[in-house]
């Protein structure tokens, strides 16, 4: 691929060099299943809610809520706590994917969440990307979004980690 800000002969000559492509190095402790992640929520407020996770890349976890009356608050808008307790499931779900949970676990410490755009139908999909992976903490982002693909809310999520019992 020609890359623009190259001259047009140093551009072919860059093009020829034989450059090893760069592997993508994933944060997961194990592979994701995520059968299994959703198969965790049964019976759950998330299952409740119908939260489901519906896809994982190498530092995200995303994953879908319905815009419905189990969502809603009394005028029919997405309730905030509803985004939240998505926010903290998509997150919590990823911080413990990170982690060889036979030694350690991580739980939530401290959520926020700015509710930037009402949503009174469809379905709201969340992503959450690490922002800090240290030793005794991780935070991280979760932005949720509408059908159109406009941003919903942002959510902040500190993720304590704990020795297994």
């Amino acid at each position: 691929m020609l890359q623009p800000w190259l001259g047009g002969s140093l551009c072919r000559i860059v093009e020829r060099l034989p450059i090893k492509k760069e592997t993508a190095m994933t944060i997961w402790f194990s592979a994701p299943d995520i059968t299994a992640m959703n198969k965790a929520m049964e019976n759950t407020a998330c299952s409740n809610l119908g939260i489901e996770v519906t896809e994982v890349g190498d530092d995200w976890v995303k994953g879908t809520m319905p815009a419905d009356p189990r969502t809603f608050q009394p005028i029919g808008l997405v309730h905030g706590g509803a985004n939240v307790l998505f926010a903290e499931t998509l997150g919590s779900m990823a911080a413990n994917l990170c982690l060889d949970n036979s030694k350690e676990y991580a739980v939530g410490q401290e959520i926020n969440a700015n509710h930037l755009r009402g949503v009174r139908s469809g379905t709201l999909t969340g992503v959450a990307k690490i922002v800090h992976r240290g030793r005794t903490s991780q935070v991280w982002e979760i932005r949720i979004y509408n059908d159109e693909e406009k941003l919903s809310c942002i959510s902040r999520l500190t993720m304590a980690v704990i020795p297994a019992r």
